[in-house]
């Protein structure tokens, strides 16, 4: 039977690969997609889900719309990588069907109660704000959740954001910290696994000969994404972090990790929404997280591919 999923998200280029890759692939049941304000606001997050859903012929997913502002925080948003549509790099269509009534979280309260308890996998790619509210609002939810698989986070690295935090955390460390401390089996992918996974000529130029109209938008999302990384951090492309979730649920051989305890910042300014990661399991702290932190970027690249050429 195919796992089912629930992917929460803010598009994004790479939130984009992810939802793309997610419905090329017949393990996966995607219950319905989420939206969140955060790599661009909330009206064109939940556009550019649908936006998506039907460029690979999935009319039929619901899309909902989330949360538009952090619990706590101002929204911080990131035009400066994505544009300011979320999607730049390529124009496609006004999407033709319609958001879902009614709002995410409630989506995702009912369909966890009404789902057999621990069928279903929430894959948040963006800030935590949904499901952290959902958590909140119905506390009975969490042991009727298999697993939270999230892009988020760093270690090694450290952050894309601040010095010390990666942009979905930083976005919303509030919710961050409900989430990890939810009891909810956790696996996180955090920037130091993402950023093995970066795009170069080669990769780009074969979503292209694809030959579709996915493969040509992969392509032109990609080009247009990598640009900013490349400039950043003088690496040869950029890093496809939200595919990585996907990827997670389809072939977790091609990542390794360790279960450890991860704590949010929420205190300090300085390091708010740092991930402050046991790596080496120096506290007397429970792991509450699977932790990656290595990624094979060969066998994703191929995985990503062959999928998308389903599409």
């Amino acid at each position: 039977m195919p796992r089912k999923i629930i992917i929460d998200t803010d598009p994004g280029q790479d939130d984009a690969v992810a939802i793309l890759l997610a419905l090329a692939s017949p393990e996966l049941e995607v219950l319905g997609i989420t939206c969140v304000a955060g790599n661009v606001p909330l009206p064109l997050t939940a556009k550019n889900a649908r936006v998506v859903c039907e460029l690979a012929g999935r009319g039929d997913i619901k899309v909902f719309a989330g949360c538009d502002r952090p619990l706590v925080r101002p929204l911080v948003t990131a035009e400066y990588v994505h544009g300011k549509t979320g999607l730049d790099g390529i124009a496609l269509p006004e999407p033709a069907m319609a958001l879902q009534p009614g709002h995410a979280v409630d989506f995702l309260i009912e369909t966890l109660r009404r789902e057999p308890a621990g069928t279903v996998t929430l894959c948040p790619l963006g800030p935590l704000t949904n499901i952290a509210t959902a958590l909140q609002k119905a506390p009975d939810i969490a042991p009727k959740i298999a697993e939270i698989v999230l892009m988020g986070g760093a270690y090694f690295e450290v952050g894309n954001t601040t010095p010390a935090a990666e942009f979905n955390i930083h976005v919303d460390p509030q919710a961050a910290e409900i989430v990890f401390h939810s009891g909810v089996p956790l696996v996180v992918l955090p920037l130091d696994a993402t950023h093995q996974v970066l795009t170069n000529r080669a990769r780009i130029e074969a979503f292209r000969g694809l030959g579709t109209p996915v493969g040509h938008a992969v392509a032109s999302w990609t080009d247009f994404f990598e640009r900013f990384d490349m400039e950043k951090y003088g690496s040869e492309g950029a890093p496809l972090h939200d595919p990585c979730v996907i990827a997670y649920l389809l072939e977790p051989g091609l990542f390794e990790g360790r279960h450890i305890n991860v704590e949010i910042e929420t205190v300090s300014e300085l390091t708010m929404g740092m991930t402050v990661a046991d790596w080496w399991r120096v506290t007397d702290r429970e792991p509450n997280a699977y932790f990656v932190g290595r990624a094979n970027a060969e066998g994703f690249y191929a995985l990503l591919t062959e999928r998308l050429a389903r599409l």
